[in-house]
């Protein structure tokens, strides 16, 4: 009688565990790879207070993320770049709607270098022509006599998309660069190479040192203010008007807890 009562007793558990799990609501998060330490972190804290929400944090790529929104396979896409025009209207034939656009940080693109590199300050002109492959010596720069090594993010990176844009002015990268999955291996590339620069995420910039640009430091003022040369928004893209558990988590997101983990990851509130 007693083990009929205790298996009773697991049945019952069993089967309550198994609602507990199946009524979860499933986020899921897709692209920038600048975003998804932020996003795992917002995340994690967000589930820890809502047993009921599930979210799944996936990188890739700004354009992936897009590509996603695009397909109907993401709740929310991640992006650091703004769709491009033509994005919105692919959105607008699959899904009748021109999507919602929700700055949810700040980060200043920063330029990484080895840490042993005497170079400290480079110019807007100089990281072009950089980029560009017109300067390849870092002596070219104040330094040593040595090539310079470029690490560059992918093309579906919209790190990638908005440096091009903003910093080279739509001219092409020099077919020397580098190009690595994401902003840590950009990093962890540059952290080991004495040569080396890369360019990403303010949250990724530990192991490396970070050059001013135009004289100008990256720094939380600099980049809240828009005084830093590449400062940009970060960005949350849905398809509609976010509604249910979508809302509320966008909600605390920009909330003053959510945007509290901002800074404590590296990037900055809005």
């Amino acid at each position: 009688m007693k083990k009929k009562i205790i298996l009773s007793i697991a049945i019952v558990l069993t089967a309550v565990l198994s609602m507990s799990f199946f009524a979860q609501e499933k986020i899921t998060i897709k692209g920038s790879d600048t975003m998804v330490i932020l996003s795992q972190r917002w995340a994690e804290k967000y589930m820890g207070k809502n047993a009921d929400v599930s979210i799944q944090v996936t990188g890739g790529g700004s354009g992936t993320g897009i590509s996603a929104l695009l397909n109907g396979t993401t709740d929310i896409c991640n992006s650091s770049r703004p769709m491009k025009k033509s994005e919105i209207q692919k959105l607008k034939e699959r899904f009748g709607t021109m999507g919602v656009e929700i700055a949810c940080a700040k980060d200043g693109i920063t330029v990484y270098l080895n840490p042993s590199n005497s170079v400290s300050n480079i110019s807007m002109d100089q990281l072009k022509s950089i980029y560009t492959g017109k300067i390849t010596n870092w002596k070219e720069l104040g330094g040593k006599d040595a090539k310079i090594i470029l690490y560059s993010r992918e093309n579906n990176s919209g790190t990638y998309v908005y440096f091009k844009d903003n910093v080279l002015k739509g001219q092409d990268y020099t077919p020397s660069c580098q190009n690595l999955p994401g902003t840590a291996a950009v990093v962890n590339a540059v952290s080991k190479d004495p040569n080396g620069i890369g360019y990403g995420g303010h949250g990724y910039s530990k192991g490396v040192k970070m050059c001013n640009i135009n004289g100008i430091e990256p720094t939380e003022a600099n980049i809240g203010k828009g005084k830093y040369p590449i400062s940009r928004s970060l960005y949350m893209y849905t398809k509609s008007k976010p509604t249910g558990n979508v809302k509320k988590f966008i909600d605390w997101v920009l909330s003053p807890e959510g945007q509290k983990l901002v800074k404590e990851v590296g990037y900055f509130p809005l």
